[in-house]
């Protein structure tokens, strides 16, 4: 991000505008927005502004001395650009020469006006009619009475503030009254069933906190596969307790305001043992706070949901559960591999390979048959000693291996291989995780390859007279 976005206070201050053309009468509507006073410099004035009595023609041509004083200048004269650019600037003072980003302090956003909600959309310069697509777009969404609606809030802040506590009530306060009964009477009209609805909220709200967890799947990795409701509880939360396996593009989903707590586990080094955890939770839902534990994936799927669920309601916590889209179906579907096909697969095993105490101990002669398929969480390091013990259980050396690392992610690799040879491809890959060893696990044949099952004529026969 180059330039910040920040808005400015202009009320009772001067802002000077060098020209009076088309493209200054275009600023100049903007600015007629604010209380600013406005200065024109120009030998001309266009009809719209010489017509409005808020504008002041302070001279016919430049003077750097002008400008002494100003809190923003904008200069849409093109052969003044330049010298008004370097005189604003040796002075402090931001400024923004028309269609010159180059010599400019700052620049102007496309602006939705819902007075006092102003939405301002900036594409760094790069793509200005990109920029009014996007603001065509959110005008058309936000109703012309949401600035009526700031407005009273604004008016009610000093009673909500002395009835509602502060934290996660008052914001629950402040999410019901933009976006629930009040706001929909206020915008129907109805002062009478607004009031009601103003005095149902501030006392709902204004009761004792009471703290509660959502174990929430923040899914495989891409933060577009979060669920609507992963997100939402995102952006209500005040704490967010998060793995190691829980991308960065997922926590900027989250509240900006929300307390971090990270507690990932990360192999052969020192992590937060589970009552940690639990107690983490504890500790911060007893305070009265709205508590999301995110972990990668889904919380029930290796996840350790149901131990913290368990903790969670021992002690009287509120808990709802998010699902996610646990790794092995993402990865897979990332990877374009079919988990069950018609005439493949028609089952598929989920198993971790490791445990708190080492490798995982499974039935190896039943997943060794043929034409088993399992997907293998926590495999990496692992690889080596399950492909052993399969290899003894009596698995055909050539059956298909396929590796997902970093799944549905823009780094993610896919390395196939079988399980003869799964820890050498592994190791000469460099694979390190996070990844999804799937074994057994075909490609996709269309479907004119698979050989249909056969038909009993008699058995059909038969149901077809019952039938009838």
């Amino acid at each position: 991000m180059r330039y910040f976005p920040i808005f400015v206070d202009l009320q009772g201050r001067r802002v000077v505008v060098v020209g009076g053309g088309e493209e200054a009468t275009r600023k100049i509507r903007l600015l007629l927005k604010t209380d600013a006073a406005i200065d024109v410099i120009a030998s001309e004035l266009h009809p719209e502004l010489s017509a409005n009595e808020r504008i002041v023609w302070a001279a016919k041509s430049f003077d750097p001395a002008l400008l002494d004083g100003a809190a923003l200048v904008y200069s849409a004269d093109k052969a003044l650009n330049t010298a008004v650019s370097a005189a604003a600037q040796a002075r402090g003072i931001p400024v923004n020469a028309v269609d010159e980003a180059s010599i400019s302090t700052f620049i102007v956003p496309s602006i939705v006006d819902r007075d006092p909600v102003v939405v301002a959309i900036g594409t760094e310069g790069a793509a200005p009619v990109l920029a009014q697509g996007i603001r065509a777009r959110i005008d058309a969404m936000l109703p012309q009475s949401l600035g009526k609606l700031a407005a009273r809030a604004q008016s009610l802040r000093d009673k909500v503030a002395g009835i509602v506590p502060a934290g996660n009530r008052r914001r629950a306060f402040w999410q019901d009254f933009f976006f629930g009964n009040p706001r929909a009477a206020l915008e129907g009209g109805d002062e009478v069933a607004f009031d009601l609805a103003l005095n149902d909220s501030l006392y709902n709200q204004g009761k004792p906190a009471v703290g509660r967890v959502s174990l929430v799947g923040a899914g495989p990795g891409d933060p577009e596969l979060l669920t609507l409701k992963a997100h939402r509880k995102l952006q209500e939360a005040d704490v967010i307790v998060y793995d190691r396996l829980v991308s960065p593009g997922i926590l900027e989903l989250a509240r900006r305001d929300a307390v971090r707590i990270p507690v990932g586990k990360t192999p052969f080094e020192a992590s937060p043992k589970q009552s940690e955890i639990n107690d983490i939770l504890l500790r911060e839902a007893r305070k009265g706070l709205l508590v999301v534990r995110l972990k990668g994936g889904d919380p029930y799927i290796f996840g350790r949901g149901g131990e913290e669920q368990a903790a969670l309601e021992a002690a009287g916590i509120p808990v709802d559960i998010v699902p996610g889209i646990t790794a092995a179906l993402g990865c897979a579907a990332s990877a374009r591999l079919p988990l069950t096909q018609r005439g493949q697969n028609r089952a598929i095993t989920l198993l971790t390979a490791a445990t708190e105490s080492g490798l995982a101990e499974h039935d190896w002669t039943a997943l060794a048959q043929p034409g088993q398929v399992f997907a293998m969480y926590m495999g990496v390091n692992a690889a080596g000693d399950v492909a052993a013990r399969l290899l003894a259980a009596g698995i055909a050396p050539a059956t298909p291996v396929t590796i997902v690392e970093n799944g549905t992610l823009p780094n993610e690799r896919v390395i196939e291989t079988t399980i003869g040879h799964v820890w050498d491809s592994i190791h000469t890959s460099g694979v390190v995780g996070p990844a999804i060893i799937y074994v057994g696990l075909a490609r996709a044949k269309a479907s004119a390859d698979i050989v249909p099952f056969p038909v009993r004529e008699d058995i059909r026969d038969a149901i077809l007279r019952a039938a009838s």
